[in-house]
């Protein structure tokens, strides 16, 4: 196939940023690459593919003749561009909130649910960065036997929230900042029990994408999920201590063969553990700490981490281009 011209959305972002990485690592096949950005960023020059390429704004001219668009913006701004790349007859892949639970938007993990790709749309979402490695493993499990439940808790790193929070965790760790800006209370050296924004009936907004998304990608609207999600001071990679309960028991040697050879996963055999500096700059989802509820062996107890710039963010949105264009990743 002919190489694709390629815009990235917000590319002086750490999410935007890391797709310039993967894109390079991941031999894309780009004719033209277009930067944009807000205001602040632009008139910059980043290095991608090699080479310096300058920021934009975002405007008309940006969109034109652009087959391929990655978007890591606020979902405010995608949602107020996507109307000039459909104009323009590109494929959008959002990284944002603004679409994911559209019915009429893919919500895709390649190694999960592909298909849904079919057709050809011209936009696509991106889940959470929490989402992906969850729904990536219950994959696997379901196979095995029909979910129950899933009961979540994810330690989320600080880049989750974007540069200027490591840059405060930095400040904080250093003892060069009292008083935390970013976040509601001191980041380091400490667990905050609340990523995002309160909702109805105490549960975050984050908690709500976790239990949502991950029906929408499972196909499975009626899937049990609760979830607490915490802030950590670890600056990239996040975690998730998982128990899903099966409707039936499923021999512990089958449980751990099904996640030791699914694609994007890696098992850490014991006494090894699945830590943040694992993931960090890789798009695995490390998986360790495999175990049955010693009360009721229907319910198998994990441990994850992966990247969240990675396989949370940057790489899932390319392996999605990859699958609508049949380059195989």
């Amino acid at each position: 196939m002919a190489d694709l011209n390629v815009g990235v959305l917000g590319a002086s972002g750490m999410v935007g940023q890391e797709i310039l990485v993967v894109l390079g690592e991941r031999s894309f096949p780009v004719a033209d690459l277009r930067l944009a950005a807000s205001q602040r960023s632009a008139g910059d020059r980043l290095l991608a593919l090699g080479r310096r390429i300058p920021v934009t704004e975002p405007d008309h001219a940006f969109f034109r003749g652009l087959d391929l668009i990655f978007s890591a913006v606020s979902a405010d701004v995608a949602r107020r561009l996507f109307p000039l790349a459909q104009a323009a007859g590109a494929v959008m892949i959002d990284k944002s909130n603004a679409f994911r639970m559209d019915p009429a938007v893919p919500l895709v993990v390649p190694e999960v649910n592909p298909t849904a790709l079919a057709g050809h749309p011209s936009l696509v979402a991106s889940p959470n960065c929490s989402t992906i490695p969850l729904v990536m493993v219950l994959d696997q499990l379901r196979r095995l036997a029909d979910i129950e439940r899933v009961d979540v808790a994810t330690y989320q790193a600080v880049s989750g929230t974007g540069r200027d929070a490591v840059a405060e965790l930095t400040a904080e760790i250093a003892g060069l900042q009292p008083d935390p800006s970013i976040y509601p209370r001191p980041i380091a050296f400490n667990v905050l029990p609340l990523v995002d924004t309160l909702g109805d009936g105490g549960h975050s907004l984050e908690e709500e994408k976790l239990r949502l998304e991950s029906r929408k990608v499972l196909a499975e609207p009626e899937l049990r999920i609760s979830s607490t999600a915490v802030r950590v001071p670890v600056y990239r990679g996040h975690s998730e201590a998982i128990t899903v309960t099966l409707r039936r028991e499923v021999p512990l040697t089958d449980l751990h063969d099904a996640l030791a050879t699914a694609p994007g996963l890696r098992m850490v055999e014991p006494p090894e553990l699945p830590t943040p500096i694992d993931a960090d700059g890789n798009d695995l989802v490390w998986v360790g700490r495999l175990r049955l509820d010693p009360d009721d062996a229907r319910r198998v107890m994990l441990f994850l981490v992966t990247d969240n710039l990675r396989k949370g963010a940057a790489t899932n949105a390319v392996q999605i281009a990859e699958t609508l264009w049949g380059l195989g990743g």
